[in-house]
């Protein structure tokens, strides 16, 4: 028996042409991630509880049967502005249209109806998990001195495990990320823009398994985009987080990371509330944890992000 080594995996990503329906996935599509948590199987447990003279564990029936992976992806542009980034075909996963304006920018903006699906092929050391009608949720996280990185968990139905060699992949068009600094990046929000500690986003998706007669879905059943904001306390006169939470105020925030044509990537949302500011502090300097409630304006516009 050869013993499996966990650092040797691939992770091929494709979007379905129909759902369900396995794609296919190729070098081409190879995801490169980091920081991998893998639920290879997942299932609804049935006991039978039959009334037999003699007592004794009956066996279960598993149905309802489904697979789970989170993982990180290094936030980072697609080499040139109007490019697709690699980790496009996830994002449309996530239920987000990618809308190309060739040579400028790329555009990840939220839909509802007619959501994508993909179908991923994991790899461990030789063992293929085949996951199909996949849909996620994503969140991120800009930390100064660290890469920006976006966390995604996605669930597919479970399709074939099997003794499968190592795939090829190709990390063409993966761009090195440039680190969070102030060099590298910029954040406003509400107006402000001083010093900020971190910024962290979540869609928010509610990815429900739905096995029905007649149709077998992971379905986006509900959206509610969240964060959170660490900023250096300044002044009341200078900006006042506990005026804007109590009065409910809306505003502006957009995060932009990079400063090179082909590998900038911003977070955009035009309506975000501010919760309960709570203190504390870093290195004895005082700052604000600000919670971000990302509304909603016209509907299904609380975030974009934007690669160009």
């Amino acid at each position: 028996m050869t013993s499996r080594r966990w650092p040797t995996l691939a992770m091929l990503h494709k979007i379905e042409a129909t759902y369900g329906a396995d794609a296919t996935p190729a070098a081409a599509d190879a995801l490169i991630a980091t920081n991998i948590n893998f639920t290879p199987y997942e299932a609804t447990s049935i006991t039978r509880d039959l009334m037999l003279p003699y007592m004794g564990n009956q066996g279960e029936i598993l149905t309802a049967e489904y697979g789970k992976i989170e993982f990180d992806i290094e936030i980072a542009g697609a080499g040139a502005a109007g490019t697709v980034p690699k980790y496009g075909s996830i994002l449309r996963a996530c239920g987000f249209a990618e809308v190309i304006t060739a040579g400028t920018r790329v555009d990840y903006t939220i839909v509802e109806a007619a959501q994508e699906s993909g179908t991923l092929y994991f790899n461990s050391d030789g063992v293929q998990h085949v996951f199909v009608g996949g849909r996620a949720n994503v969140s991120l996280n800009l930390v100064p001195k660290q890469i920006p990185k976006f966390r995604f968990s996605y669930t597919g139905m479970l399709g074939a495990v099997a003794d499968v060699a190592m795939p090829t992949v190709a990390m063409t068009g993966w761009t090195t990320p440039d680190p969070v600094s102030a060099a590298n990046t910029t954040l406003a929000l509400h107006g402000y823009s001083g010093p900020t500690e971190s910024l962290s986003i979540d869609l928010g998706n509610t990815v429900t398994p739905r096995f029905l007669i007649g149709e077998e879905e992971m379905k986006v059943t509900d959206r509610k985009a969240s964060g959170t904001a660490v900023v250096v306390a300044s002044q009341i006169a200078t900006v006042d987080w506990f005026a804007t939470a109590r009065a409910r105020t809306r505003g502006a925030l957009s995060a932009v990371h990079g400063k090179t044509a082909g590998n900038i990537v911003e977070i955009s949302a035009p309506a975000v509330e501010i919760g309960k500011p709570t203190q504390g502090q870093t290195d004895n300097i005082v700052n604000y944890s600000l919670p971000l409630g990302l509304c909603p304006v016209a509907g299904r516009d609380e975030l974009m992000i934007t690669v160009r």
